[in-house]
């Protein structure tokens, strides 16, 4: 399962670069969240809709230190994700700690919410 899931990750970091809403349409649940390493909490639907108008670009996404935690149905997966593109025409670059959860469904699995938090070494 472990495998399953940083295969799953790397296919969202592939289709985030490449602006590709169908495959991150799959991937995440109807009902998935992001929380903002600010707060704010963005729904599927506003995520696709920035991702599908252009307003938010990737240049890359990289995930390193991913460490998978499994429990049934339900896994954990945390890592370190630095991010390069823009926003609204704004260039920006990001290091993050990363927290996604997944639910296997009928045979597959969705990422049901994703926690970002900023990155800062001291």
């Amino acid at each position: 399962m472990e495998k399953e899931l940083l295969k799953l990750e790397n296919e969202f970091a592939r289709a985030v670069t490449s602006n590709n809403a169908d495959t991150l349409d799959r991937l995440l649940a109807d009902d998935w969240i992001i929380v903002e390493p600010d707060g704010s909490i963005i729904d599927k639907a506003r995520f696709l809709e920035v991702i599908r108008s252009g307003a938010l670009s990737h240049e890359s996404m990289k995930s390193t230190d991913l460490k998978v935690r499994v429990y049934g149905n339900t896994a954990v997966v945390t890592g370190l994700t630095t991010s390069k593109g823009k926003f609204m025409g704004q260039d920006f670059t990001s290091c993050e700690c990363a927290t996604d959860i997944f639910v296997k469904q009928a045979e597959r699995w969705q990422c049901i919410f994703t926690q970002l938090t900023r990155f800062t070494k001291k």
